[in-house]
């Protein structure tokens, strides 16, 4: 289940991460979109509909999951063996804490 969780924020990282950073990051503040496009209300209202909270969701929480399990190997691979355990659970105990936060927050829009 955690290899399918990592995967699948490997997909987002690699495919839509580097659309969003040029969406929101390059083209909006510097002009090349309409002024009203990134508009709080109308990033709003998108986050607040159902495909929204479902969209946002999983780029946010499948990217915590890719992360912390690349973390945890590499620790792995830095040789961090003595405590293993303990860092898989920390790792993706916050990978679940974060999914857990984000779903709280999103179903309180």
């Amino acid at each position: 289940m955690v290899w399918l969780l990592f995967a699948a924020g490997g997909m987002i990282a690699a495919m839509l991460l580097p659309a969003l950073i040029l969406v929101v990051g390059l083209a909006g503040p510097t002009g090349l979109l309409p002024e009203e496009s990134l508009g709080y209300e109308r990033v709003l209202g998108f986050v607040a509909s159902p495909i929204g909270k479902v969209v946002v969701f999983a780029v946010v929480s499948l990217l915590f999951w890719h992360a912390m399990h690349r973390i945890f190997h590499g620790l792995h691979d830095l040789g961090v063996s003595k405590h293993l355990d303990r860092y898989r659970r920390l790792s993706y105990g916050f990978a679940l804490f974060a999914t857990v936060v984000t779903a709280g927050l999103l179903l309180a829009l």
